[in-house]
């Protein structure tokens, strides 16, 4: 049996959420009598080999202050960046590789991660000795376009890309760095790692290990966690 070390979590939370077109960012948004931030740091902390966890928020961010995560000495609050990219980088120069030599990164908005998925993705890739992804394959009739069909996709191959997502730290981190030195369009870990040429695998998780986008996510979500998923 593979011996678990211990493990980083990042979690970016700067951005504003303009798309659920509320009074505050939506990891603050009330969920089932806590924060969306509370819900999903509750879940991860179930998981014993999460140790420590690094969150990159909006410097002038004035809600994170006032909840009892503020206090926790877990969690280490940090400066995030313009975009994603450059508030998991923020972490990752934060972190001691030799101290966690793996580090995940997770959506502050993904409340509704299993506690086994996680565990599920820790393990295959320590037993691999390779990062990878949460993910599920596609299940719908995938079309290209933009106002009307140009054609439509074989959905074959094609997965839906989740978190959290698992690297070695030293190796994401400069993935990271060149990958942003150079211009290129980073999406989430994994593509950072892709174009470094490192390997991902794809560990299949729940399809309702969903992310609060828009306001009908935040129900969706609520419905998830009242009936324990």
């Amino acid at each position: 049996m593979t011996a678990i070390p211990a493990i980083a979590t990042v979690i970016p939370a700067a951005g504003v959420g303009k798309r659920m077109k509320a009074d505050k960012p939506k990891q603050y948004l009330p969920l089932c009598g806590a924060t969306v931030l509370e819900q999903t740091l509750h879940r991860l902390k179930q998981v014993p080999a999460l140790q420590q966890f690094y969150l990159a928020l909006s410097p002038d961010d004035p809600y994170f202050p006032t909840l009892p995560l503020a206090t926790d000495p877990q969690i280490h609050r940090l400066d995030g960046g313009a975009e994603r990219a450059h508030s998991v980088l923020n972490a990752l120069l934060q972190i001691d590789a030799d101290v966690f030599p793996w580090v995940l990164v997770h959506d502050a908005a993904r409340p509704v991660v299993r506690v086994s998925d996680i565990e599920l993705l820790i393990a295959s890739c320590l037993q691999k000795a390779q990062g990878g992804i949460l993910a599920t394959p596609v299940r719908d009739t995938m079309k290209r376009g933009s106002d009307r069909v140009q054609h439509t996709v074989d959905r074959a191959d094609l997965w839906h890309a989740y978190t959290p997502q698992l690297f070695p730290t030293a190796l994401l981190r400069e993935a990271l760095q060149q990958a942003l030195l150079e211009g290129v369009a980073i999406t989430d870990e994994a593509s950072a790692m892709e174009w470094a040429g490192w390997p991902v695998q794809l560990v299949q998780g729940h399809a309702d290990n969903i992310k609060i986008t828009q306001a009908e996510d935040l129900a969706l979500a609520a419905f998830y966690l009242e009936h324990s998923v």
